[in-house]
């Protein structure tokens, strides 16, 4: 039995052609080795766990991947009593499977139910149809999902009636318990569909549920009888027809290459996959449908420019990136910036001439900089959203500020990691706490202070909200300062711009640099090693000790060398920072909870947070994990020293 699952005919929705790809091993797949996936996929399972629990009596329907008939074989008999609950019931007709999170039923009636990590407002009526009458597009693969569900099962048992519903984290719902998140333990090596680890004795001590259930069926019906349809205009069964030929007679569709769909797409080589003996799905598609050599792979294309969404460049031919004219990005100067269009050509200019120098609007940028008051302040927020709340009171993806890291550079030159902030106490919000640090450490002087990108404004916005909804927060002054250094947000009932609001460096990036060795990201993750392998003032004085070129650590040594070389380019700093566990033994390795290998990115800090949650962690993990966080968040804000001293001394 080889049939079209709910899984690969969501991925063949993205581009039948990935049906293809999907499932060999041959093939890579970016997707598999996400560490942001993995954090929310975790969430999922635990959201999975929780609602569950609203339906107690549910029996789990145990077969392995791959065991089709037996999964359908024990749905089937639970369906022929009266009245049965089934978790990951499965459903099978016409070689199409799929397997339903939640499924109720009473009589002939039967509730099906997709358990979606995803948040809800249930007071916002256009959630998932727009007011124009169109689906909404962050929820349309969400729907079209439960429509595959609800046109199998229907298929398999057409004497009853189902009826569609998503069970979603309600975003009005405050936890009424602590440590509700910690109540559903993912443990190692074991399927989490399944084998949640509950510490819990009762569903009491659960409280109210944060989640809230969400009868869909009439825009699933909707999807069933053609009025959403997701391409080509085909109808829902024309759809999965098409689909399930292609995957059951592995078939490559040949489906047009899409812009956004081949930027993105999960099987795509490195160089070393491809050394290993890994096969391209990219490549693939190229070959078949423009007749790409090998010659070609190897040049710049269109879907490597930033910010660039127009499919039409694909569809005309123009596909690499010496195909291009100003007129095709629709060139627009601006006075005093690099403006987004200029910003495309200089990245399309600079790969076809293979010209690797900095561009930089240099009297633009020195007056930028000469407005900056030292000592200069960079600071870096560590934060956590997850589904379900951490501490009482808390709804479902409220913003928790768990760390921060804070330099200064001196007027002359000294650079001292001056205040670090964490809070790894299991069921502490820490957000107050947070926010009290940071004032004292930026409120003794009037200098600068920077961050790169948006992310440490909306969080100082989300913290003066909770406090304003807070009824027992009484410190105005505290508030007055998260101002001083913010702005007001989008969303916000009220309208500010601070004395000292943050100055965003990513914005002093796009405006007046670029780098070509960033390959038009702007990510301070790809800017640090670009200006680390451009800049011969950063290679000198990152080469040394810290002991030698005036810069203090709060968690490394004075020994510590930030810059090494291979092959005459410098590695990035964040690959060769300390791997967790390393000094222990076997076993005591084998004794952990966190199963966290190194924090060297987003995903991984976000997940240690969630384990440090665990109340039964012990004092050594714990210590190995905050150790890990501190050094990861510093190195965040060392790399914003670093870019500084680029712009300042090189230029």
């Amino acid at each position: 039995m080889k049939p079209l699952t709910k899984s690969r005919f969501k991925l063949g929705l993205q581009c039948p052609n990935k049906l293809y790809f999907t499932g060999k091993a041959e093939y890579a797949n970016k997707k598999i080795e996400d560490s942001f996936l993995e954090a929310l996929a975790q969430g999922g399972f635990q959201v999975e766990a929780l609602a569950r629990l609203q339906y107690p009596k549910g029996i789990f329907v145990d077969a392995e991947n791959y065991e089709y008939d037996k999964a359908v074989s024990i749905t089937k008999t639970a369906m022929e009593e009266n009245s049965t609950c089934l978790y990951e019931a499965a459903f099978a007709t016409e070689n199409l499977f799929v397997r339903s999170d939640i499924v109720e039923k009473n009589g002939s009636k039967v509730k099906l139910i997709e358990v979606k990590s995803k948040s809800f407002d249930p007071n916002e009526p256009n959630s998932f149809i727009g007011v124009r009458g169109v689906m909404v597009a962050a929820w349309k693969p969400y729907l079209f999902d439960l429509a595959f569900q609800k046109y199998v099962a229907q298929k398999a048992f057409p004497e009853l009636e189902f009826t569609a519903y998503l069970m979603l984290a309600d975003k009005t719902k405050k936890a009424t318990v602590d440590g509700l998140n910690q109540k559903f333990r993912i443990r190692k090596d074991t399927d989490p569909r399944k084998e949640i680890d509950l510490k819990i004795e009762n569903a009491d001590e659960i409280g109210e549920s944060v989640l809230c259930e969400v009868n869909v069926d009439d825009i699933i019906n909707a999807i069933l009888n053609g009025s959403y349809p997701y391409f080509d205009g085909l109808s829902f069964p024309e759809t999965v027809d098409l689909l399930q030929n292609y995957w059951i007679e592995d078939t490559y569709a040949n489906y047009p290459c899409n812009h956004s769909a081949c930027k993105a797409c999960e099987f795509k080589t490195t160089a070393l996959e491809e050394e290993s003996g890994f096969l391209s799905g990219f490549k693939h598609c190229f070959t078949k449908q423009f007749g790409w050599t090998e010659n070609e792979f190897e040049k710049p294309s269109v879907l490597e420019i930033w910010d660039c969404r127009d499919g039409k460049l694909l569809d005309s031919g123009k596909i690499l990136m010496e195909d291009l004219t100003a007129e095709d990005l629709k060139l627009k100067p601006e006075a005093g910036k690099i403006s987004r269009t200029e910003r495309q050509m200089l990245q399309v200019e600079k790969a076809v001439a293979k010209d690797f120098k900095p561009y930089v609007l240099v009297d633009d940028l020195k007056a930028e900089m000469n407005s900056w008051k030292f000592p200069l302040h960079f600071i870096d927020f560590e934060t956590s959203t997850v589904a379900i709340p951490f501490t009482k009171g808390r709804k479902p993806y409220e913003q928790v500020a768990f760390q921060f890291s804070h330099h200064i550079l001196y007027e002359n030159g000294k650079v001292e990691h001056k205040t670090e902030f964490i809070n790894d106490i299991p069921g502490e919000f820490p957000n107050f706490k947070f926010a009290k640090a940071l004032k004292e450490a930026l409120q003794n002087d009037e200098g600068t202070i920077f961050r790169f990108a948006d992310h440490e404004n909306t969080i100082v916005n989300a913290i003066i909200k909770q406090m304003n909804d807070s009824p027992n927060f009484e410190d105005e002054e505290l508030i007055l300062f998260l101002k001083s250094i913010s702005h007001s947000s989008k969303n916000s009932t009220e309208t500010w711009i601070g004395g000292r609001d943050m100055v965003d460096l990513r914005k002093i990036i796009l405006h007046y640099y670029y780098n070509p060795l960033t390959n038009g990201s702007n990510s301070l993750k790809y800017v640090l090693p670009a200006i680390l392998n451009t800049s011969e003032f950063l290679k000198e004085k990152y080469s040394k000790p810290l002991s030698e070129i005036q810069i203090t650590s709060k968690n490394f040594n004075n020994d510590h060398i930030w810059l090494h070389f291979e092959n005459d380019k410098v590695i990035n700093p964040y690959q060769l920072l300390p791997k967790l566990f390393a000094e222990w033994d076997l076993e005591k390795i084998e004794e952990t909870i966190s199963d966290i290998d190194t924090i060297a990115d987003g995903g991984a800090a976000l997940t240690a947070y969630s384990k440090l949650q665990f109340t039964d962690m012990s004092h050594d993990e714990r210590s190995e994990l905050r150790k890990s966080l501190l050094k990861y968040c510093e190195l965040d804000t060392l790399a914003m020293v670093m870019l500084y001293e680029h712009l300042r001394y090189d230029f």
